[in-house]
């Protein structure tokens, strides 16, 4: 791994910000439960993972992150819905950045953002069952039945992955003769 630039550092800084923004549109969609939320904080944290490599994405994902607890807090006192979508983020980034690191073109991007969002969508749901809703009943006394993960959580997460791939792409055909000089893995080292 290359060392890490004051460009790199400010350009992590700035998609976390402009990723928090995002975190602060976010909208339910009708059929799913009302706590789960569409947002379109990711991208950001997908252009830093496709421009500066993974860890940059992961960066991105946590600043938003720890930057939406501070300002807004947890109904828990502990950020388990900071941390549910933290992990939705990774899971999200990391299978899009290994298969378009693999196969850098369109296809390669847009076979890694499925991957990303089928990976987000099963690592949710087991996430969901084994740690975030006992964590809920736990702290908040609040109970949901395990058939939401298979109904509501895995539905949510795939469609919320098909919107967030439908705007990256968008955004990357727009941006992809800046987005490819910008990317490491075409640099010359």
């Amino acid at each position: 791994m290359k060392k890490m630039t004051t460009r790199t550092f400010v350009t992590i800084g700035m998609l976390s910000a402009i990723s928090y923004v995002l975190m602060l549109f976010n909208f339910p969609i009708p059929p799913f439960p009302k706590f789960l939320m569409v947002d379109f904080s990711d991208v950001p944290a997908l252009i830093a993972t496709i421009t500066l490599g993974p860890l940059a994405g992961i960066l991105v994902e946590l600043f938003k992150n720890i930057i939406d607890y501070v300002m807004t807090g947890s109904d828990t006192g502990v950020p388990i819905g900071h941390f549910a979508n933290f992990a939705a983020g990774v899971f999200l980034i990391l299978p899009t950045h290994f298969v378009y690191s693999r196969f850098q073109s369109k296809k390669g991007l847009l076979a890694g953002l499925v991957t990303g969002t089928v990976v987000m969508s099963i690592a949710l749901g087991i996430l969901n069952y084994f740690v975030l809703l006992p964590a809920y009943k736990y702290f908040m006394n609040f109970e949901l039945p395990a058939g939401i993960i298979i109904t509501g959580i895995v539905p949510f997460n795939i469609l919320k992955g098909a919107l967030v791939t439908a705007v990256f792409l968008l955004l990357f055909i727009r941006l992809q003769g800046w987005l490819s000089k910008q990317t490491p893995l075409n640099r010359a080292a």
